[in-house]
């Protein structure tokens, strides 16, 4: 595993590396994105409209590739982001990706569609730790929740808020991809083709939405991702709502899944300690902006008084560097970050952060910058 690890040159590298480990349903849960995954492209499209300037003849032996995000130190300003079903890819994934991101000093987001309980994640994650909140329909399991997640030693919340109704993914829709996972003859042909992957998921069993069980009780069999998150998620939360999750939660509160000035402006006047300029990977609604598109005009409302960051569609070191030139505090990680679990647990997941900081680190030389604050502007926009 290690020796094919080390021959992977980038993330698309590894996501070739865990289509060939994975099962067709699992792994287009991984990949797949809402309806006709136009949003999903255009993310990826956007970032060769931006181009970095350089510098030259600068001294660059020594670079600063660490920053801070609300006060503590962090290696590189990437973060491993809140994503769900990770044991479907690995078993005990959410536990591999939060002992991936202690091991290199950056934060990581548990997810509540984690496949794994609090406890044991809270014992696998480093003091960087965050946690992801789908609100639920019912508020008293929903301060429940917190409560326990605060005393875990979590103390930064992302509130999810684009997806009060979930996407309508495709891909799931034909696999048939469900909890647990319903087997039919070809799901099985396929399982077997993909023997790696089928011996693990027969020792470790089926993965199931582990936290969502610890807080609203067992989770219906048979049903689609999408199903359950719309049994369980409120969707009648609105902007006054904020004020009564601000009086539950004692940390430092985001919203994610902010895609204009005028929402970041509300979410900070709301209370709100930063964001997240996110679509959700174009897993949501299809046919919007880029994240790196809406990004500048988030940035420029902020003016530096609250911290933003990004996420949907990074997968390379150069294109981390062009959202921190173009005025982002961090980025968050995905898919970039899943390719290399589902390539090779938590030695994947770590090598998919070597590569992005080696990158990041190299694009940050080679514009002439040796730190973060002066990479910011060395970024254009060429499309007109």
């Amino acid at each position: 595993m290690q020796a094919r690890l080390k021959r992977t040159a980038n993330i698309d590298d590894l996501r070739a590396m865990a289509k060939r480990r994975l099962p067709r349903m699992v792994f287009d849960y991984i990949d797949g994105a809402a309806g006709d995954e136009a949003t999903a492209r255009r993310n990826r499209g956007a970032f060769e409209r931006l181009l970095l300037r350089q510098d030259i003849l600068v001294n660059l032996s020594v670079r600063e590739l660490g920053t801070t995000l609300f006060g503590d130190a962090v290696s590189l300003p990437i973060i491993v982001g809140p994503t769900g079903m990770n044991g479907a890819y690995w078993s005990q994934g959410d536990l591999c990706l939060a002992r991936a991101a202690k091991a290199e000093n950056i934060p990581f987001v548990m997810s509540t569609a984690a496949t794994t309980g609090l406890d044991a994640l809270r014992g696998a994650a480093g003091p960087l730790r965050w946690f992801q909140l789908y609100m639920l329909r019912d508020r008293g399991l929903a301060e429940a929740l917190l409560a326990r997640v605060y005393e875990a030693g979590f103390r930064v919340l992302q509130l999810t808020v684009d997806t009060a109704v979930p996407g309508r993914r495709n891909r799931d829709i034909r696999n048939g991809f469900t909890l647990p996972f319903r087997w039919s003859a070809g799901k099985l042909a396929d399982a077997v083709s993909h023997p790696r992957w089928a011996m693990q998921m027969l020792r470790a069993g089926s993965p199931t939405l582990a936290l969502f069980a610890e807080a609203v009780g067992p989770v219906p069999k048979g049903a689609t991702i999408s199903d359950v998150m719309q049994q369980q998620i409120n969707d009648a939360f609105v902007w006054e709502d904020l004020d009564w999750l601000r009086q539950c939660w004692k940390g430092k509160l985001m919203l994610k899944g902010v895609a204009s000035a005028e929402h970041a402006r509300r979410a900070h006047a709301a209370g709100a300690d930063g964001v997240v300029v996110s679509n959700h990977g174009g897993r949501q609604l299809d046919g919007t902006a880029s994240t790196i598109e809406c990004l500048p005009a988030i940035v420029a409302e902020a003016a530096g008084r609250y911290p933003v960051l990004v996420d949907s569609g990074f997968r390379s070191g150069t294109e981390i560097a062009k959202a921190i030139a173009l005025g982002a505090d961090a980025v968050q990680l995905g898919r970039a970050t899943l390719y290399g679990l589902a390539a090779g647990g938590e030695a994947g997941a770590r090598h998919a952060l070597r590569i992005l900081a080696d990158e990041f680190d190299r694009a940050l030389a080679l514009t002439g910058a040796t730190s973060i604050s002066e990479l910011r502007g060395r970024v254009e926009n060429v499309a007109r």
